[in-house]
């Protein structure tokens, strides 16, 4: 099965090789027929503190490295782009 990948906003550096990333999905609502901004955030993993806030990053599923750290920072997102 493959992992999950999602691309969202660092919110939060403050932790030691942690970010927080927060994670916008947009859907319509079933009764209403408007769309929806829904947010979430994630504590992703960042071994080299390489990422400030501000910073759009890819994020991907891994096996637990804390209590709440399930998730990994793979890249940029605008270094993705560039290339």
């Amino acid at each position: 099965m493959p992992k999950r990948v999602m691309q969202g906003t660092v919110v939060s550096d403050k932790n030691d090789k942690t970010v927080v990333v927060k994670v916008e999905r947009r859907f319509t609502h079933p009764v209403m027929k408007k769309t929806v901004r829904m947010t979430k955030k994630y504590k992703a993993h960042d071994e080299s503190n390489a990422h400030k806030v501000g910073d759009i990053v890819f994020i991907e599923e891994s096996k637990p490295i804390s209590k709440d750290k399930k998730w990994v920072v793979i890249s940029d997102a605008a270094a993705a782009a560039k290339a």
